[in-house]
């Protein structure tokens, strides 16, 4: 059974109760609070907010003996809530709890309200007693303001020459925040507390990195697996928070990264490719929440096949497993796809792939959507918004790269998906064009893009590839185009691979909030991205992309910016990328080495453009080009 609670709405945002409530820092006082009860004796709810069920889908209220529930709006009066009809809070007097907890925070107004109605002796309770301490709040008036809670979990791993590096910068500083400061968790593989510490920010852009290997000497750790939770204090502008994940060993060998793990928990996922000949997939179940996840909570199911796999143990609270796809779905094999019936139990996950050659990869599957229908005005667009939906991905080399295309089903009520590839040179002239057809949903269909590119048409150099809607056969579309694009170094067999979801780019007209604005409303036609810096010893790749739905200016004007590790800048290079074309370029090669040293460690570039909205991907090349690494940037 899936969680019943509320986490995200694509049209207002993420919702902070559940933050709130499952928070790893309110969860012991959340299950004393329960413990109280328990031992209260009858118990009275009054929820005027309509917390309830949400809270005891966290918390066991299995011995909490709840006898009535009372509500405040008339027009909730009658509903069964935990097994009860709701009754009026005027009906209180007449209770037999001896406790009453009122479901809410920041409860001194509405227990004031009703203390009248308390019946004499009950024992008043709020869920102010799991408060976070006013000293970890940036709005400590309004306890579930979205910025009280900019919270997010990293997959973290050191041990078996394997570590994990979280890198981002204080863009709340570019919001108006002052004295931000990170409070991080290190949760171990049985959801136990492995360390914890503060880290204040300096008021500026100043970057961050958070190295595995650190944070197991400064606290003298052994191996683990687990999670780390990190709370953004005194955040402004932006309740996510946002990084890249590098993972990377002893070995140079072993380099990949992904990025955040979109903070608010799902019932579905999907993207994970099954596995290759020679390849085993594992996906990192990580608990999101205080309460474990049960027996057959989670499962996996091939793409279009009804029949789910369940994973038949328990997950502690915040606690992490490796699951092997093939212990669930042996037969599974690339191309095909998986879904996740993950309940809301878990943030995106990431999944590794362990190759026999000894590399490895992890990346992270994406949201299914349960709220989306066929759209038939998509395809009605293209008489105003051109080529309207597009997913740009880079065509890398090929003479030295096989680049991979898989669109990938990302809403549980698409039953078709017509889309077709597009391969563009630098210039953004179209090379090549590939239709998938109307695909069925349980089609998978990889795209070589060898296959459709004519001989020698890159050279030596690079290009990139949209996938688009294409309905030449029919079929309809909802708007969330994903698709999983895959890289393989021929000389070495290291391979890399992301996905990401389709938006409208460059178009001055606006649909459903598309081309979507990060900052204010649509559209949006400006760029600030954010490219981490690999360590020593390596170096960073970033292919911008310029699409657009319609035409748009004829060649971007692009400002690289260079800055320290305090947020100073201290170069800058300008590009111009063709409209509809992309640009492959590498860190080393873009700045000189004097620039490179006065930025020094820890430094990182923003890309910016207020002319057009460009798409980035970004990664990391091992020294002696035998390891690399690939995902599609973020931006703030």
């Amino acid at each position: 059974m899936a969680l019943n609670i509320e986490t995200f709405s694509n049209k207002t945002g993420g919702f902070p109760f559940f933050k709130a409530i499952g928070h790893p820092a309110a969860a012991a006082a959340g299950r004393a609070l329960v413990a109280q009860l328990a031992d209260a004796g009858p118990v009275a709810i009054y929820d005027p907010l309509g917390f309830a069920e949400a809270f005891t889908e966290l918390y066991d209220f299995s011995g909490v003996s709840v006898v009535d529930v009372f509500v405040q709006d008339v027009t909730e009066i009658g509903k069964a809530v935990l097994g009860h009809d709701t009754k009026p809070v005027t009906d209180l007097p007449a209770t037999d709890a001896a406790a009453v907890l009122v479901m809410a925070f920041d409860a001194t107004r509405l227990v004031d309200h009703i203390r009248h109605l308390v019946p004499p002796g009950a024992n008043l309770v709020t869920l102010d007693a799991m408060r976070l301490p006013d000293d970890r709040l940036g709005n400590r008036a309004h306890y579930l303001d979205p910025l009280n809670f900019a919270t997010n979990f990293a997959f973290f791993r050191d041990g078996d020459n394997q570590h994990c590096r979280v890198v981002t910068a204080n863009y709340w500083h570019g919001y108006g925040a002052r004295d931000v400061r990170l409070w991080c968790t290190l949760l171990d593989e049985d959801g136990g507390e492995l360390a914890g510490w503060d880290q204040p920010l300096a008021d500026a852009a100043v970057s961050v990195v958070i190295d595995s290997r650190d944070v197991r000497q400064r606290f003298g750790l052994g191996d683990f697996a687990g999670q780390l939770f990190i709370h953004v204090i005194g955040a402004k502008g932006h309740d996510v928070v946002k990084y890249a994940l590098d993972t990377y060993g002893d070995d140079p060998t072993i380099l990949s990264c992904t990025h955040d793990a979109n903070a608010w928990p799902a019932d579905y996922f999907a993207g994970l490719p099954a596995p290759d000949a020679g390849e085993r997939v594992i996906v990192w179940v990580q608990n999101s929440h205080p309460c474990a996840i049960p027996a057959r909570g989670l499962g996996l199911n091939l793409m279009g096949d009804n029949e789910t796999a369940w994973l038949d143990r328990e997950i502690p609270p915040f606690g992490s497993f490796k699951l092997d796809v093939a212990a669930l779905l042996p037969r599974a094999r690339w191309p095909q796809q998986i879904e996740i019936s993950a309940g809301k139990h878990v943030v995106r996950p990431r999944y590794e792939v362990e190759a026999t050659n000894g590399r490895c990869r992890i990346a992270h599957v994406n949201v299914e959507r349960t709220d989306l229908k066929p759209d038939p005005k998509i395809a009605e667009l293209g008489n105003l918004l051109g080529k309207g939906y597009i997913l740009p991905a880079p065509v890398l080399p090929p003479k030295q790269f096989q680049s991979t295309v898989l669109p990938t089903p990302m809403a549980r009520s698409q039953a078709r998906l017509p889309v077709a590839a597009v391969i563009y040179d630098p210039q953004g002239e179209a090379l090549a064009r590939h239709s998938f057809g109307d695909q069925a949903r349980r089609d998978s269909v990889a795209l070589k893009i060898d296959e459709i590119l004519p001989d020698g048409a890159l050279g030596d150099g690079f290009g990139h590839v949209e996938l688009v809607y294409d309905f030449a056969q029919g079929g309809d579309a909802d708007g969330w185009l994903h698709g999983l694009f895959r890289y393989e170094d021929r000389r070495s067999g290291h391979i890399a691979e992301t996905s990401f979801g389709a938006h409208m780019f460059n178009a001055v007209l606006v649909y459903r909030g598309e081309p979507q604005s990060y900052a204010g409303r649509a559209p949006g036609l400006s760029t600030r991205l954010f490219l981490r810096l690999g360590p020593s010893g390596t170096d960073t790749l970033c292919h911008l992309i310029y699409p657009a739905s319609t035409p748009w200016h004829a060649t971007s004007d692009t400002l690289l910016m260079l800055h320290n590790g305090r947020g100073e800048a201290v170069a800058e290079q300008r590009l111009a990328i063709p409209c509809g074309g992309s640009l492959l370029w590498r860190f080393g090669e873009i700045f000189s080495a004097s620039e490179r040293a006065r930025a020094g460690a820890e430094s990182y570039v923003i890309i910016r453009d207020s002319g057009c909205r460009l798409f980035g991907y970004h990664g990391v090349v091992s020294a002696d080009e035998a390891a690399f690494s690939l995902d599609h940037m973020f931006g703030f």
